[in-house]
């Protein structure tokens, strides 16, 4: 009996690290979109001043591990930053990547045609503080575009 309840002790251990390691690593696509949906009917809901607030706020609830919500209008400013608030109100427009890639022009790109997307280029990763590959979901509303992007590294 003794080997027998070792062995599910054994399992059950097992199965709660593994659920933690996949807690507290990357974010999928997935969660990315789901977000960034989330983050949408805040801004419905809420209103964009109260939701701006809670975006840009690591404890604000839209902020999880390396998934965070930024906020630009269609010219390529940003509006709103849960990874960096130092960018808030600055015009992002030519911003290149470390390849060169004019990728928030992309985000409006994609936002002002099919209106939802996604865009892959390089950034810094908050919680490695690494350049890594990333993709970032870009949906449209209103006059702004909402993401969330995934780290591939």
């Amino acid at each position: 009996m003794r080997k027998w309840t070792s062995a599910l002790f054994a399992f059950v251990a097992l199965i709660v690290v593994a659920a933690t390691a996949g807690a507290s690593g990357k974010g999928t696509p997935d969660e990315a979109k789901a977000l960034v949906d989330r983050a949408i009917t805040a801004i419905k809901t809420e209103g964009k001043d109260k939701a701006f607030a809670a975006f840009n706020s690591p404890t604000g609830g839209y902020v999880d591990r390396d998934l965070y919500v930024f906020v630009y209008d269609l010219e390529g400013t940003v509006i709103s930053h849960g990874g960096n608030n130092a960018l808030i109100g600055k015009s992002l427009i030519n911003l290149k990547d470390a390849d060169g890639k004019l990728f928030v022009q992309e985000f409006v790109s994609v936002a002002k045609g099919k209106g939802e997307g996604w865009v892959d280029y390089k950034w810094v990763n908050p919680t490695t503080k690494k350049v890594e590959d990333k993709t970032s979901f870009i949906k449209r509303h209103g006059d702004m575009l909402v993401g969330v992007g995934v780290y591939k590294g």
